[in-house]
């Protein structure tokens, strides 16, 4: 065969080869740079519109989670806000103590009893009220009928929109001293009780209240995950012979594990704010032995008393310790194989 004939045969293999080098050098002086990168400037301006819609967010997050981090100075200060009617030259003019303020947290035996309410409040409701959206998710999804499905998801997610102030009505209604159940008892010639003034099944109580308020919002992010599930797969099960349990088993749950695995994480991070709002609305109902968590103990014995340091050192505490948990529930995540809240 001819050279004209060879070049006519594989025109695109010459234009190959003459650009390959070219190629190459582009690679050598630039980097090698993964298949579909796309460089910043022309991501920034294709993504602009999304980048313009999350600006207010961002700004508020700056404002009112960011910019009161340089208040936690106070901790390491006597804080006076009467030394000045500016809140900033208050904190700049008020003396320097060190670690003063936190020898006085940990030499409180009020914020230890604190911190163990805290603590076995997250552990009941992380036994009782985690696995709670789970099931439900299983059993909603279990529905064939479109129109019960939405019914049930509608009728679980309604009390994620109360206050707790109506949430907390909704049960002294119920299980109060002048609720339904006591005055059935009452008019049928049996003694009523009070279980919302019982310090000794307050935890239960608490946690029942969460169920009913926030399993429904638990429920709709598991239904998100489940919708995601290939169908496929559970036919290739029931044709081996998986039965409805062998198939969650082996199907839907792991399908779950990733889903399940984040809001564990989230939880873990979570675990020293059990409910400040729902808690402080029922302290004196059952006393400050059954009540006091950490928020409250710091909204009561620093707030309310203007002790402004020690308020601050013992939130910057609880936020030093729920930072550990998050970095260790997170690593953990990632042993069992799961991205959980960031990736490696």
């Amino acid at each position: 065969m001819s050279t004209l004939d060879t070049r006519r045969a594989d025109p695109a293999g010459r234009a190959t080869a003459g650009r390959a080098p070219r190629g190459g050098r582009r690679g050598d002086r630039h980097g090698s740079r993964p298949a579909g990168h796309v460089p910043l400037g022309r991501r920034l301006r294709r993504d602009r519109t999304l980048l313009l819609m999350t600006v207010p967010a961002l700004v508020l997050v700056v404002v009112f989670n960011y910019v009161p981090i340089l208040g936690n100075v106070v901790a390491f200060q006597e804080y006076d806000p009467y030394i000045s009617t500016n809140g900033v030259t208050a904190m700049l003019e008020s003396p320097w103590v060190g670690l003063a303020q936190f020898e006085r947290v940990f030499a409180d035996p009020g914020f230890w009893h604190a911190v163990e309410n805290t603590l076995v409040l997250f552990l009941l409701q992380l036994v009782l009220f985690f696995p709670v959206p789970i099931a439900l998710a299983l059993l909603v999804n279990s529905v064939l009928r479109p129109r019960v499905r939405a019914l049930v998801q509608a009728v679980l997610y309604l009390p994620h929109f109360f206050s707790w102030v109506l949430v907390i009505t909704v049960f002294q209604q119920i299980l109060g001293g002048a609720g339904i159940i006591a005055q059935t008892l009452r008019q049928h010639g049996h003694e009523g009780f009070d279980l919302m003034t019982d310090p000794a099944i307050f935890k239960f109580l608490v946690t029942a209240e969460g169920v009913w308020k926030d399993a429904g919002w638990g429920v709709i992010v598991f239904l998100a995950a489940l919708a995601a599930v290939n169908q496929d797969l559970y036919e290739a099960a029931a044709m081996d012979g998986a039965n409805r349990w062998r198939r969650m088993w082996h199907v839907t749950l792991p399908a779950l594990r990733p889903v399940i695995a984040l809001l564990l994480v989230l939880r873990v991070g979570d675990a020293l704010t059990v409910g400040f709002e729902q808690l402080l609305l029922q302290r004196d109902a059952v006393g400050p032995g059954a009540a006091e968590v950490l928020d409250t103990f710091v909204w009561w014995t620093g707030l309310r008393s203007q002790d402004f340091s020690y308020a601050a050192a013992a939130g910057l505490v609880k936020g030093v310790v729920g930072l550990v948990l998050v970095l260790s529930a997170n690593k953990t995540a990632h042993l069992m194989g799961e991205q959980g809240v960031y990736r490696k």
